[in-house]
C-alpha cells in the first residue's frame, strides 16, 4: 500500500519540526513536500529528515502543483490560518492545523466553510491532548469518579514562545530578546500573545471535559507591558450554568513545565460534586480526592494506547479507517472553544463581563 503523502505548510510555528518527526517515524507516511517563503526556516527539517531539493518550495502554488498530497500540516501564524485553509481546500487533501484554531471565530468559520463539501477532514491539533495525565483525568471524570464536573481550573504557559525550537531545543535569553521585535508571536496583527497561544488549550480541552457544554459568559483581564503590544498574562473566568471555571495563560513562567514544573503548577484541576482531580502537565499520575476517600491519593496515568500515542498516529489511523477525528481535534468542538477565546479577547478590551459570543 502506498504511503500517505504529507506536505508541511509554513514554519511560523516551531511545532512543525515535532510534527514532521512524527511523520518521518510513521511507517505508513512520508514527507512529500515542504513550503515556506523563507527557505532558511526549512533548512533544519531538510537536513534532519533528508528532504530532496525537488520537494522543497518557497512558492505556495508551485508546491501544490507538485502534489498530489493526502494531507497538509499547517503551522502558519494564527492570523493566516483562514487564508491558508481557503487556499489548501481545493487541493483534495485533509488539513491538519497546529493550534491555535484561528485568530477569531469568523476565521474559524471560514476554515470550516472552506472544507465543507470537499469530503476531506480538517483537524485541529492541541498537543496537551496527548499528555497521559490529562487523558487519564478525562477517563476518570467520564467514569463518574468525582461526580458531576462543575469547575475546570487551567493554568498554563512557558517562559515564552521564543525560548525553544522544535523538539524543545533551548534558545538563549539574549537571542530571545533579539528576536522579539520581529517575531509574529509578539505582533497583534499576526495573532500573537499568550491569550491566543494558550487560552485555546484551556477552552478546548475544558469543553472536552465538559462534554461540549459552553459557558454563559466570560470575564477576562490581561497584563499591559510597556513596549510589548501583546499580552503575556491573561486570566479568564467562565460562568457556566452550574459553576465558575478559571483559565489562565502565562508567558514568563519561572521554568518550562516540560523541563521543571513551575509554581503555580501548569495543568488542570477539576472540581466535581463528589471529588477533585489535579492533572499537572507531563505528570506520571493524577492526584484525587473523593467523598469516600478524602485524603489526597495518586492514581498512575494510563499509558496512551497504540494508535493514540501522538497526533499524527491518531489522525492517520482515523483516515485509514475512514473515521472522523473526535474530542479536542474536532473543529465543531474547537469552534465552541474559539467563541470562548473571542469573548475573552473582547472582554479584556472592554474591561467588563460579556455574554458568550455566537
Amino acid at each position: 500500500m502506498s504511503k500517505i503523502r504529507i506536505v508541511g505548510i509554513s514554519f511560523d510555528h516551531m511545532h512543525m519540526g515535532d510534527l514532521l518527526r512524527m511523520v518521518h517515524e510513521h511507517p505508513d507516511a512520508e514527507i512529500a513536500g515542504l513550503f515556506d517563503p523563507d527557505r532558511a526556516r526549512m533548512q533544519s527539517a531538510i537536513e534532519t529528515f533528508g528532504i530532496p531539493e525537488a520537494a522543497v518550495f518557497t512558492d505556495f502554488y508551485t508546491c501544490m502543483t507538485a502534489g498530489p498530497y493526502d494531507m497538509a500540516i499547517l503551522c502558519a501564524a494564527t492570523a493566516d490560518h483562514a487564508d491558508y485553509a481557503e487556499k489548501l481546500a481545493p487541493h483534495d487533501l485533509h488539513i491538519f492545523v497546529e493550534k491555535p484554531f484561528a485568530a477569531s471565530t469568523e476565521d474559524a468559520r471560514r476554515m470550516i466553510a472552506a472544507m465543507d463539501g470537499t469530503g476531506r477532514q480538517m483537524i485541529i491539533n492541541w498537543p496537551l491532548r496527548w499528555v497521559e495525565s490529562h487523558v487519564t483525568a478525562k477517563r476518570l471524570i467520564d467514569e463518574g469518579l468525582i461526580g458531576e464536573l462543575r469547575e475546570v481550573h487551567f493554568y498554563d504557559g512557558n517562559r515564552g514562545p521564543l525560548y525553544h525550537l522544535a523538539d524543545k531545543v533551548e534558545v538563549s535569553p539574549a537571542e530571545v530578546e533579539r528576536q522579539k521585535p520581529s517575531s509574529w508571536w509578539y505582533k497583534k496583527a499576526s495573532g500573537g500573545g499568550s491569550l491566543l497561544d494558550y487560552l485555546g488549550y484551556g477552552a478546548t480541552l475544558g469543553t472536552w471535559y465538559m462534554n461540549g457544554e459552553a459557558p454563559l459568559e466570560v470575564t477576562c483581564t490581561v497584563d499591559e507591558t510597556p513596549g510589548i503590544e501583546v499580552d503575556q498574562h491573561a486570566i479568564a473566568v467562565c460562568r457556566y450554568a452550574k459553576g465558575l471555571s478559571k483559565m489562565e495563560t502565562r508567558w514568563g513562567t519561572f521554568t518550562d513545565p516540560w523541563t521543571t514544573q513551575p509554581l503555580p503548577t501548569c495543568g488542570f484541576v477539576f472540581v466535581g460534586t463528589d471529588g477533585t482531580i489535579s492533572s499537572p502537565d507531563y505528570a506520571d499520575h493524577v492526584t484525587v480526592q473523593t467523598r469516600t476517600r478524602p485524603a489526597r491519593h495518586d492514581i498512575p496515568a494510563d499509558p496512551l494506547p497504540e494508535g493514540e500515542r501522538n497526533a499524527i498516529e491518531y489522525v492517520l489511523g482515523c483516515l485509514a479507517q475512514d473515521r472522523k477525528v473526535s474530542g479536542p481535534l474536532d473543529p465543531a468542538l474547537c469552534l465552541t472553544a474559539q467563541r470562548i477565546v473571542d469573548t475573552a479577547v473582547q472582554s479584556a478590551a472592554k474591561k467588563r463581563t460579556l455574554e458568550l459570543l455566537q
